[in-house]
């Protein structure tokens, strides 16, 4: 093949590619927005407080709800949280037994998902996620693995579509390849 003959298929790659990187970019950016309202990724680490109110213990034995927690809580990694206990009575979350007016802490140094016994929720656990904090250099990272795959679904499909070199309409004349 020579240059003339493959000049079209560089154009029509380089579009291709083009359309890719765009493609995926708003993708990714469209997934990183919903990401950022189910936990906000992109943050510094920092110290969370959650605050046990006095008469919480009475409170569950007669079924009321006392702390307005989700079932499940999102962190991200390096974050403390920071129990501080107000009511009479021991406290229990996850590993942490909090005593009466006093408070204990827990790192958050492992990205993981966790269900944590919790003595102050009326359902008896709390859910924990941590996750890793979302860097310009994850989503790069995240956009680069997806547009080569979507490069070739996109440059496979449009030769598909819109073959490059048409085949001529017509039969072939006797004796036009002698």
């Amino acid at each position: 093949m020579n240059k003339e003959t493959l000049r079209p298929y560089l154009k029509r790659f380089l579009i291709m590619l083009g359309i890719s990187i765009l493609l995926v970019f708003a993708i990714s950016e469209v997934a990183f927005r919903i990401q950022v309202r189910q936990g906000d990724p992109d943050r510094a680490p920092q110290t969370i407080e959650l605050t046990i109110p006095a008469g919480t213990a009475a409170a569950i034995e007669q079924g009321e709800p006392v702390l307005t927690l989700p079932d499940e809580m999102v962190f991200v990694l390096g974050d403390v949280l920071l129990v501080q206990n107000n009511d009479n009575v021991a406290h229990e979350l996850g590993p942490m037994l909090v005593p009466p007016n006093t408070s204990a802490s827990m790192p958050m140094d492992q990205a993981d998902n966790l269900s944590l016994s919790c003595s102050f929720q009326p359902s008896n656990y709390l859910g924990v996620e941590i996750k890793e904090p979302t860097t310009l250099f994850t989503r790069f990272i995240g956009i680069a693995f997806a547009v080569p795959a979507t490069l070739v679904m996109l440059f496979g499909y449009s030769l598909l579509a819109y073959p490059v070199n048409k085949p001529e309409d017509g039969p072939t004349p006797a004796g036009a390849g002698d």
